[in-house]
């Protein structure tokens, strides 16, 4: 049997976790280059473009959560996209109440309420319901 034809290995929790927080650091990314440019560029307020710029970065994360960290291409992208949307909308919900609760009520510049809100939501909520909704 060739490297080709051994069954696929599934991945221990621990690289599975690692390999979603690599994924979500690239998501994050994205997200914070998008929401740093629509604010200080575009000049949008900075609860849009939290929006935008998560909205963006959940795109990121999905796509290198179904090809490479959960190895998910046999379902169906539709039913896999759709849960997502689901979990996505709920962090979006988190993070951006979050932001605005951080940045408003403690004085703190946006973008660190953003890093606070972000690790919080991304070990606590993102990656259990990816693990065990999205890409099961």
């Amino acid at each position: 049997m060739s490297n080709a034809e051994t069954p696929k290995q599934k991945k221990s929790l621990t690289k599975l976790f690692a390999a979603a927080q690599v994924a979500a650091l690239a998501g994050t990314l994205v997200d914070f280059a998008a929401t740093f440019f629509f604010t200080e560029v575009l000049g949008i307020l900075y609860w849009v473009s939290n929006a935008m710029g998560a909205a963006l970065g959940a795109i990121t994360n999905f796509l290198l959560g179904r090809y490479w960290v959960f190895e998910a291409k046999e379902g169906k992208i539709e039913q896999q996209a759709f849960r997502y949307v689901l979990v996505s909308a709920g962090s979006l919900l988190l993070n951006t109440a979050g932001v605005y609760f951080i940045t408003e009520f403690f004085g703190l510049h946006y973008m660190w309420s953003k890093v606070i809100v972000a690790v919080i939501v991304a070990v606590t909520y993102n990656f259990i319901l990816q693990k065990n909704y999205v890409y099961k």
